[in-house]
């Protein structure tokens, strides 16, 4: 079972129609977001993304967006190892938590 951590929150897009198909992003990917299919990436699940940002910085044609270090995920991380509740600081009009 995959380790998740809020829904529909992490800040990862994958822009197809500049995917190769190299398979980078399914190599360094540590919780398995990506597959690839006929040839190009997608994604396969958004939610055990943890915004690590290996994806985006080991994409050859940039086709992979994210906000490495600033998301939602961090915030369970850091509310794990602190105890307190998760808060990313993003305001309710901004779409995420």
């Amino acid at each position: 079972m995959k380790h998740r951590y809020l829904k529909n929150v992490a800040t990862l897009n994958l822009a197809c129609e500049k995917c190769i198909g190299c398979g980078r992003c399914a190599e360094v990917c540590p919780h398995r977001v990506f597959s690839i299919n006929e040839r190009k990436a997608q994604i396969v699940d958004k939610d055990p993304c943890m915004e690590c940002g290996a994806c985006a910085k080991n994409c050859p044609t940039n086709a992979i967006t994210v906000k490495s270090g600033v998301g939602c995920a961090e915030a369970v991380i850091i509310g794990w190892f602190t105890g307190s509740e998760p808060s990313c600081g993003c305001s309710s009009d901004e779409g995420c938590c």
